[in-house]
């Protein structure tokens, strides 16, 4: 089931390409500081009907002219189809695109990354016919960023640390570093950075203390800074246009055809309510107009007598 913390953990890498450099640092990779990254469609379905879709792809240009594809996978727990998934998506974009593919899965959990690393093999009779060794990224050699200043330095790969170690006993430590290095940074960067944190760690403990952190009584001194005006002024503009973009994500992410008027309706939606209401009938929907269909009256009664209840 795709989540917000799902999406999180790999749209990361289209969103803020300067989280690669030091990602593959902690992964032991070179990678040129003068690198260019490109968002790449992640349909790899073929003519059959049979749907196949990557997390995130991009295409690495690098300075030194070896560019490659890197296929990015976020994996919230062992699965054993994916041995079969990820062989197939290497052997594939290798012969859709003539370059080199380096797989790379990001992971929340410790039990998780070490099987995520594989090796995974496919042969018989003794013999191995290919050998799928994936990159992975996750608690064990994620570093954990409690000093604000070097969060302040790499604002995405701090994120991405306080996602990664969501589950950890440090992560209020984490994410109040995050928290004083974003009140440095301009109001369009802060804002990035805290709605994807606030939409990405949802309801789990860290969720709430990120939210504990954004309303505590402190944080809006009163000095008419950049970020607090845009939180006064624009907070709940910027939550609505995330909703809306997330439902639309998660709508493609399933393969399901978007109208113009099903995109108009919720992107034109201004009612966080009614907004939340369609992500949770889009991670369901077989097609659009399930977003809207109404709730039955004695269904809606029932309702609310067991919230009463």
């Amino acid at each position: 089931m795709v989540t917000s913390a799902h999406e999180g953990m790999h749209r990361i890498f289209q969103e803020r390409p300067e989280i690669l450099t030091p990602v593959f640092g902690v992964l032991g990779i070179a990678l040129p500081e003068k690198a260019t990254v490109d968002a790449i469609a992640t349909d790899v379905t073929e003519t059959r009907p049979l749907e196949r879709r990557i997390d995130t792809l991009l295409r690495i240009g690098t300075s030194d002219g070896d560019d490659f594809l890197l296929a990015v996978e976020a994996q919230e727990r062992r699965d054993a189809k994916k041995a079969s998934s990820w062989a197939y998506y290497i052997a594939h974009l290798q012969a859709k695109y003539g370059l080199p593919v380096l797989l790379l899965v990001v992971c929340r959990d410790r039990p998780t990354a070490k099987w995520a690393a594989g090796p995974f093999d496919c042969g018989a009779r003794g013999w191995t016919a290919q050998r799928t060794y994936p990159l992975v990224a996750g608690p064990e050699n994620l570093p954990v960023i409690t000093d604000p200043r070097t969060a302040a330095r790499n604002l995405a790969m701090a994120a991405f640390s306080a996602l990664a170690h969501a589950r950890s006993p440090h992560n209020r430590a984490i994410l109040e570093a995050l928290d004083q290095a974003l009140q440095q940074a301009d109001g369009k960067t802060a804002d990035y950075f805290y709605d994807f944190l606030e939409v990405n760690l949802g309801n789990t403990p860290a969720g709430e203390k990120w939210k504990e952190i954004m309303s505590f009584v402190t944080y809006f001194p009163g000095r008419g800074t950049v970020r607090e005006t845009a939180y006064l002024e624009g907070k709940v503009e910027g939550k609505v246009e995330d909703r809306a973009s997330l439902i639309l994500r998660v709508l493609e992410k399933h393969g399901i055809h978007i109208s113009e008027d099903a995109r108009e309706r919720i992107t034109s939606c201004t009612d966080l309510d009614t907004l939340s209401v369609w992500f949770d009938r889009a991670l369901t929907a077989t097609v659009a107009e399930d977003l809207f269909a109404e709730i039955p009256e004695n269904a809606q009664d029932a309702q609310d007598v067991s919230d009463q209840a």
